[in-house]
């Protein structure tokens, strides 16, 4: 039989854990094992982790089910399924022998069991769930924020305004006599632009998609308001390719539209620009409409104004939760002078990918 299948495993992997950084490459490991959680796919391997770093003779890894992983023996004379029922029952610590079950809380609720078996220290035993706790409590963080993002994505899909959609479909229904080459081009520009809005989608797409989705509800929105709405759209060839989180600029170019031009009896100007700065790709969308007061676009950007102005605020969230604190939206605006609002994103970002 092996060395390291035998009696003596746990005093080689003692030996080979003396070395710091292997007990913390152990741990590191460990941790990332459990991201999801006790029922995930890495159960096992954590469950190895465990064992090494603690060398024991056997390890178990039970969830509120009391479905157990293990590593390595546990004693054929201990009940260890009477164990982990009596831990997820009492939540408190139990022993059988030199079995010894202890409870993970997580947030103050009982997440599952940890079990070992061997002659492993109570100290060593408690670090070693708190490590476990610690890198269950950061899955259920990690899961939270993306549920957080899926539900803002679907908050800015949702912000489809009723207004819009009447007063294009109405323009359409009256253009199908008159004109209906034009009627029908701006039919399929408003598919275009729901079935974009609305249907299922990757977590990120790119520059050239967005600007088609601008092109389309800024066509549809000439079409509503006529000659008040007037449209300058330029993007840099270099840029197209860029990935970007999907609906990121398409509610920035509603909300001029919205707020900055149908508010003002003669109409006014949108500008879209995106083009390279470096490694960075910087897209503004630009009105010359109404504009606001600087505190009132910080509480916009804050998540402090109106349920119909929420949009500004998802999007400046998902950009800082994708690439950091230092990018996100910049609105630069003041009262009758119209608005501008910034994206800077770079053009290259490990994981964002259409």
């Amino acid at each position: 039989m092996p060395a390291e299948d035998g009696p003596a495993k746990g005093i080689l992997w003692s030996r080979r854990l003396r070395d710091p950084g292997s007990i913390l490459e152990t741990a590191r490991h460990v941790s990332d094992d459990l991201v999801d959680g006790l029922s995930g796919p890495r159960v096992r391997a954590a469950a190895r982790g465990i064992r090494k770093l603690l060398a024991a003779d056997g390890v178990g890894l039970a969830d509120l089910s009391a479905s157990m992983v293990q590593a390595g023996s546990l004693p054929a004379d201990v009940d260890t399924a009477a164990l982990v029922d009596e831990v997820l029952h009492t939540e408190n610590r139990a022993r059988r022998a030199e079995v010894v079950a202890l409870p993970l809380i997580v947030h103050d609720e009982l997440a599952g069991v940890l079990v070992v078996a061997g002659t492993a220290r109570l100290t060593a035993l408690n670090e070693v769930a708190q490590l476990l706790v610690a890198a269950l409590e950061r899955g259920r963080l990690e899961a939270s924020a993306e549920h957080a993002a899926e539900a803002e994505l679907r908050a800015l899909r949702a912000e489809i305004s009723p207004h819009f959609v009447y007063n294009a479909l109405t323009v359409i229904a009256g253009l199908v006599r008159p004109d209906p080459a034009r009627s029908r081009e701006l039919m399929l520009d408003f598919a275009d632009y729901i079935r974009y809005s609305l249907a299922s989608h990757g977590e990120y797409t790119t520059v050239a998609d967005e600007f088609h989705a601008i092109e389309t509800y800024l066509a549809l929105q000439r079409a509503v308001l006529g000659d008040r709405l007037r449209v300058q759209v330029r993007v840099a060839p270099e840029v197209l390719a860029v990935a970007i989180p999907y609906l990121v600029l398409q509610p920035i170019v509603e909300n001029a539209v919205r707020h900055g031009i149908e508010r003002r009896s003669g109409g006014g100007t949108v500008q879209v620009l995106g083009e390279a700065e470096g490694a960075d790709c910087v897209i503004s969308v630009e009105d010359d409409g109404a504009g606001m007061d600087p505190e009132h676009a910080k509480a916009l950007l804050a998540g402090d104004g109106a349920a119909t102005s929420m949009g500004l605020a998802n999007v400046d969230r998902r950009l800082r939760n994708v690439y950091g604190p230092w990018f996100g939206l910049v609105v630069e605006t003041a009262p009758e002078e119209g608005t501008r609002v910034i994206v800077r994103v770079p053009r290259f970002q490990p994981g964002v990918m259409p």
